[in-house]
């Protein structure tokens, strides 16, 4: 197993096994450059606190690409932040994204920000400062959808490895987030809008990647699966 999946399962397992969710739909992602199938998406709902769970892998051997996605998403009207990591191989590069996803304004919420995400402060600054990752190229509007404790970054095998270790952590601290729950709703709309934005092909640019790869009909359906709840 690769290095992206094994993370991405070891991951994925830690939430199917805490929150009761149940398999809803798994369907292979083919492509024209391939006769096999190049991937798959998994979908999961539950009643709450933890509604749905998606995950995509694209696994491709003839252009080096080894992708696997989880998103986590909490109710519409939570104020739970959504859990989401990806781990990637390029050919002999790696790279990884980690966040809980804000679902109020940070700017005006301090009490949040310190429940939230204040504890991971430390964690977080430790991992920007570790050798062997360098910073992943995304524009401000990207940015400007996640939350700044977002941890985005290229990474040598080796610091791609222990990587885990803190995605071991986010995962631990918003599960227990979503047990004991937060002091702060969000809105039904704020959060369509906001996975409206955050899905979107014109702020990022994978999904002309994606349409690419699996053509205009399969990219457009998994971005659907994580824009509806």
């Amino acid at each position: 197993m690769s290095l992206p999946a094994e993370l991405s399962d070891t991951t994925l397992s830690k939430i199917l096994d805490r929150f009761p969710v149940v398999l809803d739909s798994d369907r292979e992602l083919t492509s024209p450059m391939s006769p096999a199938p190049v991937g798959r998406i998994r979908v999961w709902r539950g009643d709450g606190p933890v509604v749905k769970v998606v995950n995509v892998s694209l696994v491709v051997p003839p252009i080096g690409l080894d992708s696997h996605m989880i998103f986590a998403f909490t109710a519409p009207s939570s104020g739970v932040p959504h859990f989401t990591v990806d781990s990637v191989a390029n050919g002999e590069s790696y790279a990884f994204h980690l966040d809980l996803i804000p679902r109020i304004d940070l700017a005006t919420s301090l009490s949040y920000l310190d429940q939230v995400y204040e504890p991971l402060t430390p964690l977080y600054q430790e991992v920007r400062g570790r050798e062997g990752l360098t910073p992943a190229h995304l524009t401000p509007r990207q940015y400007a959808l996640m939350s700044p404790w977002m941890l985005v970054n290229r990474a040598t095998a080796e610091a791609f490895v222990g990587i885990g270790e803190a995605v071991d952590a986010y995962v631990t601290h918003w599960a227990g987030l979503v047990e004991a729950g937060i002091k702060a709703d969000g809105t039904a709309e704020r959060d369509a809008e906001h996975r409206a934005l955050l899905f979107s092909p014109e702020i990022d640019p994978v999904w002309k990647q994606t349409v690419r790869l699996l053509g205009e009909e399969q990219s457009e359906s998994v971005r659907a699966e994580l824009v509806a709840n």
